[in-house]
Parts: C-alpha cells; structure tokens; sequence
C-alpha cells in the first residue's frame, strides 16, 4: 500500500512558478544531480529506498556527522520504533554554530530579535557560538549533566537560541514551553520531564502588556522538587523577587566559566522534549533526536522553503510550539538568517510584520491564517517596503480561502508564493506541502514532504482519492518521535493503534485526482486557538484547581479571528460564591487559552460517567444531535445551553 504522492502533470493554478523560481530550487537542482526528472519519481524513490534517498538528501544538505552511521534505518524494534543512522555521532550545535562561527560567515548575523517593544537585537554566527558554548560551561557548573531535562520557559530573546543549542552541546535535553502558560501547565511540564533547571525571564510582554513570568514560573516550582536552580534572563528589568541558592540572573553567570567539550551524541539520543496535548490525559512529551530533528528541519527548509545561506528568515513563534526549535535547527543549519519575533503581527502597528520585513531584508515570512486575518482586518491596501521578500510559509492551521486570496493577491502582489506546510509536533515538521516550484491552488498543499509516504485513508483503512478521511503516514521518516517521554503505551495508542504499521495523524484530509490536497480539521477532540494544540483534558485539570468547581468540561468553538475559542462548562459547589470564577479561571490556565464559563447544573455523561464532550460541543453549537443512547438519564443534555446562553 502507497500514498498517491505528487501528481505526475500538476494543472495549471492561481500561482504559476517563474522560471527564476525553479532555477533556484535547492530540490529541482538535487533532483537533476540525482538523475531524475520529475518529482513524482523522486518521492516514489524517496519512499522505497530509504537507505539511499536519505544518504543522498544529508549530503546535498551539509549535515556532517562527526563519526558516520552504520545504516539510515534500523526498524527492527518494529515500524513504531525506528531508530535512524544507528551508530552515527553528530551535535546540533556544531551544525548549527560552531561549524559557521569557523567558517566565512563568522561575521553575518546569524540570530535577529525583534521585541514587542520595539528593540531589536543580534547576534553573529562568531557571537552565537562564544555565548552556547560559554552557557554550555555555566550549565554544567550548576550541576547539570547529559541527559538532564532543562526547561525553557522564556520569551524569544537571544538567550533563549543560545540556551537551546548549549543544552544540545552538552547533550541536555532542552523543554520548550509556551510563555501562555499558567503556573498549573507549566508544573506539568516541569513535573513529567523531571526537569533540574529552568530557565525563564523576569517577564515577557503580548500587545504592550506586562507578562510575569518569573512569578508563573515561581508558583510552578512549588510544585516541582526537582528543580534545583533557576536562571532568570533580566528582560524587562522590573525587579522580580529573587530566591537566594535557587535563583540566579543570566547576566550575572560566570563570564569565563571552565569550558567544556562539545558532547558527541549517538544519532537517537534525545535533543528536546516538546510537549502538545491531546484529547486525554496529561501532555504528551514528544521527543526528537539530535539527527533525525536535525535532517527533518534541514529537508523541510531546504527544500520545501527553498532556504539558502543569503535568506534572511522570520517568523512570529513561541518557543514552546514547534516552530520556535525549527527555526534554529532548519534555518541556522543552513546558514540563513533567522529572526524571532516577539508578540503579535499587528501590535504596536498593523502594519508590524511589513516594517520587520522592510528592517531586516527578510526573503522568507513565516506566517499563520489567525494572524493574517487579525492583520487583513486592520489594514487596507498593499503594503509598502516588501522588496526583499521572495515567499511566504504558512502552517498551524487551515486556511479559509478569502484570506489566502488577500495575502497572495493584495499583499504579495500575486508575485510570491504561500508555501502551505502541515504537519506538526509529532513528525518534527511537515507531512503535507505547497511546493513553490509547482502550481498551487488557494488554501492547499500540491505534494506530500519529500520521504513521507502520506495517504487519505476511509474507514477501512484504504487510500481514497476525492473523500475526506483520515490523514495517515504509510511509512515512517526522520524526524517522527521517538515515541512520547517515559510513555510508550500512549504513544503506540496514540498514533499505531487504528491499522497495523500505520500512523493515523489525527487530522482529516482529502486529496483530488490532480495530487492537490486539503486539510479539513481535527479528528478528534484536540482545541487549536490561533494555532497552538491544547487538549480539553488539560484545560478542565486546571479549571478544577479551583475548589469551588466540582466539575468541567471543556470544547471548542469556531472563532473567525482565532479559529477556534475555548468554551469551559463547569459545574460548582452549591451556594458557592463565583463571582470571580472567570478571573481564577485565567490565572490557572494562562490568558492565551482563557475560556468563556458557563455554569450549570450537570454535565452530560455516559452510563460508565465518561463526559460526553461531543454531545456538549454539538448541543451548544446548535448541531445534530445524532446517537445519544449511551448519555445517562440523570445527566440530560438539555442543560446545556446554546451558543446564545448567558456566560460568566
């Protein structure tokens, strides 16, 4: 069984490649070198013979391996569990630093930071490698060891990249986590990686107002005995309380530390840990390795973004989504340069992404459908100052195709391409891409990534071309977790448990007959607000801190500006004062994720007590209703109210 993978003879769409375009492919150009002469054939190779695709993808890419592996697949632990360039020894922060900081590009500003305040900041390649490899010494002053969990819990500043690649240089497994998170959320993360430091700042700032983060950080750590130190980066300098021997500002590190060597880990040693949560259950802890996030990132930006070492790359991410560590990985290794943007698009001007494009000579322009409608709709008319920029990347969500059209029309003056990239934290990057040198339809994808063998499967399992089912991968590639941290039951219930040898993604999708693909959703119950994955799980453990609610339940509703809204129904405690149920609620689960509340008098249950989240989502939502015989007498589903119900 094999997905249909790119068409043959792609029809001719909205954005038609330019001449130019293909002639600086880095994929078209390897292509050639291969010996092929159409990307079907290439992926269909890519997919049967992964021992010599991968091989010939990390040579035309660059990634050096400091000792070599013995062979790029070892699946004989099973399909679930492949282990990739078994044998090989490599570091993410030679690729990504030291290597340049040797090199000719020492001097060129290899890391930009552009501040919701309005400061901008850099660093050189040379300067990124001094300051990993002087953090690299002062981490393993404090104690921490290969194989310790370090959590990030700090905005987009450049320490934040310099503490990412020096944990990877001492084989420290780095945790990303969203500056969004309440002190409930960010306990978890700190509690199931058993993490020996955290890293954060004094606060962080979204649309001009003050984020605490060190006081979030410091009500987490009550709840996380092992954490024995935390460095806190002087951001915004408001003089946040400081705890003696636990407590220590970045800037007051050691200048010159005993330094130390540059670990060379085995290829499927841990590089990071970057939590996503699903339907149930606490967060999942997706864990990628140095060569197999290392060779994803670099094939995804290399050819997929056609991102060379002259690009100058942006995107507007946290650190704890995806993108954050992708940017690093994909773009530094390649030699670009990449800007981490602070805040919002459209804070403190409308106009912000196009005056950061302008500063900075950006090619590359990261961007999501939730901030580009919040833009278009502050906005009028085509942007000034948009000369360098080349493409547009899209990914965390759907697009509706009005957006699409306003950003490729108005804003890229139908002459850049919106390169629509999906796939997510589980698979280190993409399963499903716009290729730029290919025609592309509006809000779509024309291929599946390089290497991935990607299908729509019907309810049977079998492809399908022209329906919507579920989104599945038919083999498996570098790049794909290395099962979930400390969880390898949930991992293979997660993702290998509807078919043998089959991932099922968990979004729903559809593909035509001429290779153009859509994404149509979640197919489970996972919420997306502006792009960031939260389960409902997670979202009522917090709610239910508050002793006052006995129980919750939590959905999503669709939300033209975000894409989807956290609704909370809770049930409470009985002549119990709740005026302030909405304020504790946001200070538990963090403003990003803030719920509108309702209360009421039960919730809809099974006859075995399982709340039936769907039933609530339908019945608020006004939908059909469809089978409710398994929903228990005493919990009748008439007491929840429709969308035009009174909320807290």
């Amino acid at each position: 069984m094999r997905g249909p993978g790119p068409a043959d003879t792609p029809q001719p769409s909205v954005w038609m490649p330019t001449d130019d375009v293909r002639a600086r492919s880095r994929l078209l150009t390897a292509m050639a070198k291969w010996g092929y002469s159409s990307l079907a054939q290439l992926h269909r190779t890519s997919v049967d013979d992964p021992e010599w695709f991968w091989r010939a993808a990390i040579e035309d890419l660059g990634i050096e391996f400091a000792e070599p592996f013995e062979r790029v697949l070892d699946d004989s632990d099973g399909t679930p569990f492949p282990r990739w360039f078994p044998g090989g020894r490599l570091n993410l922060a030679t690729l990504c630093a030291h290597r340049h900081a040797a090199g000719p590009i020492a001097d060129k500003t290899a890391v930009v930071y552009e501040g919701d305040n309005g400061s901008r900041r850099t660093l050189t390649y040379a300067e990124l490698d001094e300051q990993v490899r002087r953090f690299a010494a002062n981490l393993a002053a404090l104690g921490v060891s290969r194989g310790d969990r370090v959590v990030l819990f700090a905005p987009v500043v450049p320490e934040t990249i310099v503490a990412f690649l020096s944990c990877a240089m001492i084989g420290v497994i780095s945790v990303p986590a969203f500056t969004g998170y309440g002190p409930e959320a960010l306990a978890a993360r700190l509690q199931d990686s058993e993490a020996v430091l955290l890293i954060t700042a004094d606060a962080t700032t979204r649309r001009g107002k003050v984020v605490p983060l060190k006081e979030t950080a410091d009500e987490a750590l009550q709840s996380a005995p092992s954490v024995r130190h935390s460095v806190v980066v002087r951001h915004l300098d408001n003089g946040v309380e400081m705890r003696d021997g636990r407590d220590i500002y970045w800037d007051e590190l050691p200048d010159n530390p005993e330094p130390v060597r540059t670990v060379p880990v085995e290829s499927n040693d841990p590089l990071t840990i970057v939590y996503t949560s699903g339907t149930t259950g606490r967060p999942k802890g997706i864990v990628h390795s140095h060569a197999g996030f290392a060779v994803k990132t670099a094939v995804d930006f290399g050819y997929s973004f056609d991102v060379h070492d002259d690009d100058v790359i942006a995107w507007i991410s946290d650190m704890g989504w995806l993108v954050g560590p992708m940017l690093i990985a994909g773009g530094l290794q390649l030699g670009a340069t990449v800007v981490f943007t602070e805040g919002v698009p459209d804070h403190p001007t409308p106009t912000r992404m196009w005056e950061i494009i302008d500063r900075n000579g950006v090619t590359v322009q990261g961007v999501a459908p939730t901030a580009m409608r919040l833009v278009m709709a502050r906005t009028d008319g085509a942007p000034a100052g948009l000369g360098t920029l080349r493409t547009f990347v899209s990914t965390g969500e759907a697009w509706d195709e009005p957006t699409w059209r306003w950003l490729f029309d108005v804003v890229g003056g139908a002459k850049r391409p919106i390169v629509n990239f999906s796939g997510g934290t589980e698979v280190g990057g993409g399963l499903l891409v716009a290729y730029p040198f290919l025609p592309i339809d509006p809000a779509s994808f024309n291929a599946p990534l390089i290497g991935a063998d990607v299908a729509v499967l019907d309810g049977d399992g079998k492809p399908v071309i022209g329906e919507v089912g579920e989104l599945a991968v038919l083999d498996t590639f570098p790049g794909m977790t290395h099962a979930f941290w400390q969880d390898r039951e949930r991992y293979l219930e997660t993702y290998w448990s509807h078919w043998e040898d089959v991932w099922v993604h968990g979004d729903l999708a559809a593909v035509d007959e001429h290779g153009v693909w859509h994404i149509h959703g979640r197919s489970d119950d996972t919420i997306k607000v502006s792009g960031r994955r939260v389960g409902p799980a997670e979202i009522e453990a917090a709610l239910l801190k508050d002793r006052r609610i006995v129980e919750a339940a939590v959905i999503g509703e669709p939300d033209p500006q975000r894409g989807q809204r956290v609704v909370a129904f809770v049930v409470i405690r009985d002549d119990i004062d709740h005026e302030d149920l909405k304020t504790t609620a946001v200070h538990n689960i963090g403003r990003s994720f803030a719920p509108s509340l309702h209360v009421v008098q039960a919730l809809p249950k099974t006859k075995n007590g399982k709340i039936m989240r769907r039933a609530i989502r339908s019945r608020y939502l006004g939908l059909s209703q469809g089978d409710l015989s398994s929903l228990d007498p005493a919990t009748p589903i008439d007491g929840i109210p429709t969308r035009s119900g009174d909320q807290q």
